[in-house]
């Protein structure tokens, strides 16, 4: 063996080096990546309960997916998460870090102050948030309504305010990490275009249009791209605000991952889950192409 690396050209000897260094990344990546989504894809072509042998049914789940209404209704209500909370997100955290990125005095502290509810435990912010909406005298908000004179809001026990309910914190939650992401990019934009722009007196909401937010563009590609993974993704806040963890009322908050999770964990139906599960993962898959595509052609 050692003959025959003597034997080969530098070139040759760099190709050997980059594979040894790159083997132990491309294990993790078949290990961690590949082979959990091919024995996911496997899965979800059986009957298995975990406590017998899998049957292999075919596309069977995929008909039961098909047919089955619940599964709609928690789809949809990804999307509502997906469509209502992306865009909410990204124009609060870009007027944020917008407007932080002029001001010069404790700028540090007030990033650092929108950043800390990013670092905050998922599960305790539900709590918290959770607490907030309780009636009177528990919850915050509504004892706001009632000394404004406005009458208590059921908010999480509502088929019409629980998903937004739990939309805002999840939404507080992220905008930290956006918020410093935006900066970043407004920072790295050239001061020189700026002072150009200035001279040949270009208004501020033309600079803004023009030139702050086109060369904002790879910015806005990542952060709509990781935005809509998370949205897609959500589960934390869903399970721990609402009652007994089950997306309710009436699987009006109920995401795809938490249905998931409910069919997988409580009702051991791990064929039907893992089909679910190669639902989410096409969508996820569709929606970050059409983003990428959408973004770079403009």
């Amino acid at each position: 063996m050692l003959g025959w690396y003597r034997s080969r050209t530098v070139g040759q000897k760099q190709a050997v080096w980059a594979w040894i260094f790159l083997a132990l990344p491309l294990f993790f990546f078949v290990a961690i990546r590949l082979f959990p989504t091919g024995y996911t894809t496997y899965v979800s072509l059986t009957d298995w309960n975990l406590l017998r042998p899998k049957v292999f049914i075919g596309f069977d789940n995929y008909l039961r997916l098909w047919n089955d209404p619940v599964f709609w209704q928690v789809f949809a209500n990804t999307f509502k998460y997906l469509l209502i909370g992306m865009p909410i997100s990204l124009v609060l955290s870009f007027m944020v870090a917008y407007y932080l990125d002029q001001v010069r005095f404790l700028q540090g502290t007030i990033r650092a102050l929108y950043f800390i509810p990013f670092l905050t435990t998922a599960a305790a912010m539900a709590w918290v948030w959770r607490w907030f909406y309780q009636p009177v005298p528990i919850g915050i908000f509504n004892l706001i309504l009632v000394d404004m004179g406005f009458s208590q809001q059921p908010f999480l026990r509502s088929t019409s305010q629980a998903l937004g309910s739990i939309l805002a914190p999840a939404i507080w939650a992220g905008l930290g990490f956006q918020i410093v992401v935006f900066l970043a990019g407004l920072r790295a934009i050239p001061d020189t275009y700026y002072e150009a722009a200035r001279i040949d007196g270009v208004g501020r909401f033309t600079i803004l249009r023009e030139i702050t937010l086109p060369l904002l563009r790879p910015t806005i590609l990542f952060l709509t791209v990781v935005s809509s993974i998370g949205f897609l993704r959500i589960f934390d806040k869903v399970y721990n605000m609402t009652v007994d963890g089950k997306g309710g009322p009436l699987n009006m908050t109920r995401p795809l991952v938490l249905n998931i999770y409910q069919l997988a964990f409580t009702d051991y139906r791990m064929g039907y889950a893992a089909a679910q599960t190669m639902v989410l993962f096409v969508v996820l898959l569709v929606v970050t192409v059409i983003q990428l595509r959408a973004l770079r052609s403009k």
